[in-house]
């Protein structure tokens, strides 16, 4: 997901009430939510798209996610104890619990990779043990909805604490409630779009095809349908209530060209795409190869989520 998403799940989970339980609470809970996102710093020393093979791996994996809460809880008491010698530790703040700021540091970090697996990006949970990119398939990648929701709630808790009422985590647990609600509900949408998709599928004689339902940007409750096989791969749509449809007959992969083993083999960014792509599509561009991805292929994210692979001797790639 979005650092904004991250930030308001880590200020959600303070005004739930854990932030009453030490002293910067609030701050490490975003930053921890926040923290596996580090391996984007990693980008400035990666060349053209190959930061799709480098991004949601060692940094949300089970090493990771043991080591930087740790870090995290270091610099935190670091800085507390940094402002109090200066004496600029303010008076309000209440004093730190080590042992509640450590949990802190975990349930925010760990919150991260739960939010992340939640969309069709893929995300390698298991890195360094194993590279398996694993997706939920679940929620768009930026979701509006979520941030009114979060950002409402704590909004509400915030304003009802600083009037002194008694209840102000309240606005805090039901815009949470509301979320993990949401969340539940897109995925029986997105289980009922797939189950459509492979029954079609099975029924045309189409065996063994990977069926992937995807939700578009707000329109949380429409799915499009990917389908593919060894061969051939199509698309769809589907809407609770509505029904489907998809493109039964499809169209080749052209990932059985045989240039491609042979021209892959000098190009790292067609490597690292092809290493995160989980529906490659391959088409003749001319005297050269364009690889795309089934779940990026509109015509708005298209030229992000896409490799240029030429013959070796005149290879160039598109960012």
């Amino acid at each position: 997901m979005d650092n904004l998403t991250h930030s308001l799940v880590g200020a959600v989970l303070g005004q739930m009430g854990l932030k009453k339980k030490t002293g910067l609470a609030i701050p490490t809970l975003i930053l921890a939510a926040n923290l596996p996102d580090i391996d984007a710093a990693c980008l400035a020393w990666l060349d053209g798209i190959q930061h799709l093979g480098f991004r949601r791996g060692i940094t949300h994996g089970p090493i990771a996610l043991v080591v930087l809460p740790i870090l995290l809880w270091a610099a935190m008491l670091g800085f507390d104890r940094w402002q109090t010698r200066r004496g600029k530790r303010p008076a309000a703040r209440p004093p730190i619990d080590k042992g509640w700021l450590l949990a802190l540091a975990y349930i925010g970090c760990l919150s991260h990779p739960a939010l992340d697996w939640l969309n069709n990006y893929g995300i390698r949970l298991l890195e360094p043990f194993s590279s398996q990119w694993f997706f939920g398939d679940t929620i768009f990648i930026i979701d509006l909805w979520i941030w009114i929701a979060l950002g409402l709630s704590v909004w509400l808790s915030l304003r009802r604490e600083r009037a002194g009422a008694g209840n102000w985590q309240r606005p805090a647990w039901i815009g949470f409630t509301a979320v993990c609600a949401y969340i539940f509900a897109n995925g029986l949408i997105t289980h009922a779009a797939e189950r459509m998709g492979a029954q079609a599928l099975l029924a045309s004689g189409h065996r063994d095809a990977l069926v992937v339902a995807s939700p578009p940007p707000l329109a949380f409750w429409q799915r499009d349908v990917f389908w593919r096989t060894a061969e051939r791969y199509g698309s769809g749509s589907f809407t609770p209530g509505v029904g489907g449809k998809l493109d039964i007959s499809g169209q080749p992969t052209g990932m059985d060209d045989p240039r491609l083993k042979t021209w892959l083999m000098g190009d790292p960014d067609a490597r690292a795409f092809l290493f995160w792509a989980r529906m490659p599509v391959a088409q003749a561009a001319g005297d050269a190869i364009l690889l795309r991805d089934q779940r990026f292929m509109h015509p708005l994210a298209q030229d992000r989520f896409q490799a240029r692979l030429m013959a070796p001797d005149t290879a160039t790639h598109d960012e």
